[in-house]
């Protein structure tokens, strides 16, 4: 199961993980990164009109499996990810990994960014030189991805849709019975990691995301939600439908939309 590391649980096993840096390589490269950590930017490992692509903006089995063999990454690695953005985007890095295959009990997200490890810890400009490896997706037999028509069953049943999106675009339009849970808010901005956890699953328990019943996320493009499906994994949250395809899917197969607050 994907989980949440604390920088000292990273800093005492930088030897022992691949550390994945998954910020613009001039970030890397100008400002500086974590001891050892290779670069795998986010614009890589998401799917654009010109390219191979997987359902949403997955970026592709070939891609990706090329992206880890440059990074030197074997399927059997214990992985750690970050950004400079609370996690976002090191957090969709290791849902992808997990969809195509790769042991969730070997993925990390790391709690806090770089700006909070540069705090406090050090940094280096010294750029690794992976060896390349024969990564191979491996698709598991079962993934919590979730299509449109699962989530407009789910829109009728009891589960509970969750919108990760900001105020203003929930209030635009949104899945009809949603609930609207903003990603940031799970986040601290001081510390620029995950709030602690009572005060999370109060929010969550606020909302009615509680773990005993079955939560589907959305967004509009499939990154927020993967912050939220890796805290929610975290906390311990079993139940949980992946809607890969998003609100922009949604909207593009001209569903019913709900306007206004929650």
């Amino acid at each position: 199961m994907t989980d949440i590391v604390s920088q000292s649980w990273l800093a005492e096993r930088l030897d022992d993980v691949r550390v994945v840096d998954v910020r613009d390589a001039w970030e890397y490269d100008g400002i500086g990164h974590l001891p050892g950590a290779v670069n795998v930017p986010f614009d890589a490992f998401r799917a654009d009109e010109s390219g191979e692509h997987d359902e949403g903006m997955l970026p592709g089995r070939a891609n990706f499996a090329t992206l880890l063999s440059e990074a030197g990454i074997a399927n059997g690695d214990e992985i750690v990810a970050y950004d400079d953005t609370h996690g976002v985007f090191a957090a969709r890095f290791l849902v992808t990994a997990a969809l195509y295959g790769h042991d969730p009990a070997a993925l990390h997200l790391l709690d806090g960014d770089f700006s909070a490890w540069q705090l406090e810890r050090e940094t280096t400009s010294e750029t690794p030189t992976p060896t390349p490896t024969e990564y191979a997706i491996e698709p598991p037999a079962e993934t919590p991805l979730v299509d449109a028509d699962a989530v407009a069953e789910a829109v009728d049943g009891d589960a509970v849709i969750v919108d990760t999106r900001e105020k203003w675009e929930y209030e635009e339009g949104h899945v009809p019975g949603a609930v609207r849970l903003d990603w940031r808010e799970l986040v601290d901005d001081e510390s620029r990691g995950l709030r602690p956890e009572t005060e999370i699953r109060e929010l969550l328990a606020s909302r009615g995301i509680v773990p005993e019943a079955r939560i589907v996320l959305y967004c509009n493009t499939a990154r927020r939600i993967s912050h939220t499906y890796v805290v929610l994994r975290h906390l311990g949250y079993d139940d949980l439908a992946f809607y890969e395809g998003s609100l922009t899917e949604w909207k593009a197969q001209d569903r019913p939309l709900e306007t206004g607050e929650s």
